[in-house]
């Protein structure tokens, strides 16, 4: 159980690119608040009995997506948690609704240096299986940036921050919200 008294109110909802931390910095943030960590994408994995990537080349990018916002709506009716949600699930305005709607966004706001180091060396990742991987992620990254941007908490992702400082970092930024966390 958590070592403090604070009482989540609101799902937290961790957005952002593949690479910022979204499940390991989640799995912190619910260890220290004593509560749920959910992940969208684990669940999809489960329920279809394959890899995200076995599922983008036999169904699609638009099936996933599709199955992606089921799972986000659900989990966020369902209970408060912490959400980790795939790096394309906060590029659906739908998705953004359900998210503002039920609960709250943080973005996990690393730079595009620091990504790259962290999924260079990963094969798991269906978007970065072009030629030049890490042109493929600056065009994702820029072109996801804005969007991410519009997330109702922005924490910084540093290359010295362990996932315990992340962690405290997201727990500060929820402190600024009354409404989500007391």
């Amino acid at each position: 159980m958590a070592d403090n008294p604070m009482k989540l109110k609101k799902t937290v909802v961790l957005v952002g690119m593949m690479g910022c931390g979204k499940t390991a910095v989640g799995r912190a943030v619910a260890a220290k608040l004593g509560i749920d960590l959910l992940d969208s994408d684990q669940e999809i994995v489960e329920a279809a009995t394959m890899s995200i990537a076995e599922i983008f080349e036999r169904d699609g990018e638009g099936f996933f997506r599709d199955r992606e916002t089921e799972v986000i709506r659900r989990l966020l009716e369902s209970r408060v948690g912490v959400l980790s949600t795939g790096g394309g699930a906060f590029m659906s305005s739908r998705n953004r609704d359900i998210i503002s709607k039920f609960g709250v966004s943080v973005w996990l706001d690393a730079d595009l240096e620091l990504l790259w180091s962290r999924v260079k060396h990963k094969d798991t990742r269906p978007l970065l299986r072009t030629p030049d991987p890490k042109a493929t992620l600056a065009e994702i990254f820029n072109e996801r940036v804005p969007l991410y941007s519009k997330a109702d908490l922005v924490v910084k992702a540093k290359p010295e921050y362990a996932i315990s400082d992340m962690a405290t970092a997201v727990i500060e930024a929820l402190k600024t919200r009354p409404d989500v966390l007391e």
